[in-house]
């Protein structure tokens, strides 16, 4: 398992959406994730039954261990304990910080879905190793999501919060520059990914894009 200072120490988080993945299953999806040389991959999967989601992070699980990966499991705190990911990724609604440490133990990550500035606060008091920042901007990969922060609130978070973060929600290759711009260093796409034609290509053109961007 990898200690929980190494995580978001790269610049693409990629997430699963098997409904948006064009006809390609989970496990096909991270197998090309892996091949581009994605380095944090996260399960998310909303409609499965408890028993599949297991399956395919125990899966999962053995391809990332493999390739040196980081696997974060959304949700399931459960799942993520069973299949020793090295991280949970929860949501505001979720167990609180606290007691998901408790589950888990010191070694592995927790990261927190935040929107505001107080959330953002409050995962770095309560003990989250980091926060996903967003939406960004308008997006249709879940069914409960809030309307979009903006790039107000990652600046906020960028300037203000000391742990690491992931911009995410609605950001494309063709927007990602104004959130790079804003001083994120790590952004995680779902749809602009598992969606693409050529998985492997679309990874490699936005690295390429973001390398640019750096410059």
């Amino acid at each position: 398992m990898k200690r929980r200072n190494d995580i978001i120490n790269t610049d693409l988080y990629c997430i699963t959406s098997e409904e948006h993945s064009r006809g390609r299953n989970n496990i096909e999806v991270v197998g090309e994730m892996i091949k581009a040389g994605v380095k944090v991959i996260q399960y998310r999967d909303k409609e499965k039954k408890l028993l599949q989601k297991y399956n395919e992070c125990l899966k999962i699980r053995e391809m990332t261990k493999e390739a040196g990966v980081t696997f974060i499991v959304n949700d399931h705190v459960d799942i993520a304990i069973l299949v020793k990911a090295d991280g949970v990724h929860i949501g505001q609604d979720d167990l609180p910080i606290e007691k998901v440490r408790e589950l888990v133990g010191e070694e592995m990550i927790i990261g927190i879905s935040t929107h505001s500035p107080q959330q953002a606060e409050e995962a770095v008091k309560r003990g989250a190793d980091y926060i996903g920042v967003g939406p960004i901007y308008k997006t249709y990969t879940k069914k409960d999501v809030c309307e979009p922060v903006g790039l107000d609130y990652l600046r906020y978070v960028v300037r203000n919060i000391p742990i690491p973060h992931v911009a995410i929600g609605g950001i494309k290759q063709h927007n990602m520059h104004e959130v790079m711009e804003c001083g994120a260093k790590c952004i995680a796409m779902v749809t602009e990914i598992v969606g693409a034609d050529d998985i492997g290509k679309k990874i490699r053109d936005i690295k390429e894009s973001m390398r640019r961007g750096a410059l």
